[in-house]
């Protein structure tokens, strides 16, 4: 098996000592995605705002590796507040067109740097 990092300078630094992303073989496993805006490094304003940014430093992950929402297999969604469930479903949507991924949504406590949303996924290279 061979692992290879993958980062996308299109996106914002890890807030930790981790890789955006691994690909292991034909599988892209994405580090969980703030709302961060990867030119400043802060946090954009709200949740809805947090998950509209944090999706595109997903896709922007995923298009370093040369894939799309498309390949996208699964994600887990954090979210601060459950009660922004349907807030977020109509960002996502917007990403997520056709070829649905399995998905979990969880509430949690906190998030890194204050966030109220969070996105980690699984993709998988179809080629």
């Amino acid at each position: 098996m061979t692992n290879k990092m993958i980062n996308s300078t299109a996106a914002p630094a890890a807030v930790g000592p981790y890789s955006h992303s691994i690909l292991a073989n034909t599988t892209q496993y994405i580090s969980g995605q703030l709302g961060l805006d990867p030119t400043s490094g802060k946090m954009k304003d709200g949740v809805e705002a947090q998950a509209e940014q944090a999706l595109i430093n997903l896709t922007a992950i995923l298009k370093e590796a040369g894939l799309t929402c498309e390949d996208v297999v699964k994600t887990t969604i954090f979210l601060k507040n459950m009660s922004d469930f349907e807030k977020i479903n109509s960002i996502y949507q917007r990403f997520f067109t056709t070829n649905l991924p399995a998905r979990s949504c969880v509430e949690v406590a906190a998030l890194p740097k204050g966030g109220l949303f969070e996105i980690e996924a699984i993709a998988v290279v179809n080629k």
